[in-house]
């Protein structure tokens, strides 16, 4: 069995930053946006050097490439930082993302529930100061019209969410632009049926991007 990779999927748009604090104990949040294990990797290294003198750097991590989900708890008891971190990333369906989660012991045992707690509000709130955003995958369209038809265009263009990216007048009208990939064959044939068939339509290749 073929597995086809997602129309869509979910991340950050940028890094981000937090910091939480229980008895003392300071807890520093990091993430980025990541495609491959080697950045998340590299990631990683540079949050060890912004805080060289941390007890622990927790961290996770999610790819779409190979389909790759690491978490370490970096001397942490079992379960209580690699995978609650884990957990906020798969609650909300994230991917193409690391977190990195450094800490500064303060003297006083936080036991498990607190450990789990720390890491858990320090990773929500770097992800939520990165804006979480979903991407798409677009189909990008070479359309020509007759300059009958044109006036059919923008309509049809609205309903299927297509956006114009270049036009040129010429001796016809040629438009290029892009679209969510689900809504790429309705649209052509929307195009067709309006104009008897003159329509042209090219699909020129896919990519993911989000909605401007």
């Amino acid at each position: 069995m073929i597995e086809r990779e997602p129309a869509a999927y979910t991340t950050v748009e940028r890094t981000g930053k937090s910091e939480y604090t229980d008895r003392k104990s300071i807890f520093l949040g990091r993430c980025a946006p990541v495609e491959k294990e080697e950045e998340a990797l590299a990631f990683l290294e540079t949050c060890r050097r912004e805080f060289p003198d941390a007890k622990h750097h927790v961290y996770a991590y999610i790819l779409r490439e190979n389909a790759t989900m690491r978490f370490s708890d970096d001397r942490e008891p079992q379960g209580t930082a690699g995978v609650p971190i884990l957990d906020v990333m798969r609650k909300r369906e994230l991917t193409d993302l690391c977190v990195v989660v450094s800490r500064y012991f303060g003297g006083t045992l936080l036991g498990t529930g607190g450990l789990v707690r720390a890491y858990t509000e320090a990773a929500q709130a770097a992800i939520e100061n990165a804006h979480i955003i979903r991407y798409e995958l677009f189909s990008t369209l070479y359309i020509r019209l007759a300059y009958p038809d044109y006036g059919k265009f923008d309509p049809i263009a609205a309903k299927f969410g297509f956006s114009t990216e270049a036009s040129d007048f010429s001796t016809a009208v040629c438009i290029r632009g892009a679209l969510p990939k689900a809504s790429a064959e309705a649209m052509i044939r929307a195009l067709s049926d309006a104009t008897a068939g003159r329509a042209s339509c090219e699909i020129l290749g896919e990519a993911f991007d989000h909605q401007k």
